[in-house]
């Protein structure tokens, strides 16, 4: 799988995305510059704000790790045009582990 990721317009609204350093989850900026698991916080940001909010989670490595633009709808909604790697962080994983009867 490629880790290439799509270029978005300066117009796109996009979310800031990462893995928290201390779980391995998938995060999400919130509009408030905070981060959030829950998909219905997403932030979203569009021009100068945006390249503001992905380099303030750059100097936020030792908390999250890999930040990333995502595109999102102007509500900070998934858009369902992400990449298959996007689909699945938003979603979960594709396979869950527990008790097999």
């Amino acid at each position: 799988m490629s880790s290439v990721r799509p270029k978005l317009k300066p117009e796109t609204p996009k979310a800031v995305t990462a893995w928290e350093t201390a779980t391995g989850r998938t995060v999400w900026m919130t509009a408030d510059g905070g981060w959030t698991t829950d998909t219905s916080k997403i932030g979203a940001f569009t021009g100068d704000a945006a390249e503001e909010r992905l380099a303030a989670a750059a100097k936020q490595e030792t908390d999250i790790n890999d930040p990333y633009f995502m595109e999102v709808t102007e509500a900070g909604g998934i858009t369902g045009r992400e990449t298959l790697r996007e689909t699945i962080r938003a979603n979960g994983p594709t396979v869950t582990y527990g008790d097999k009867a």
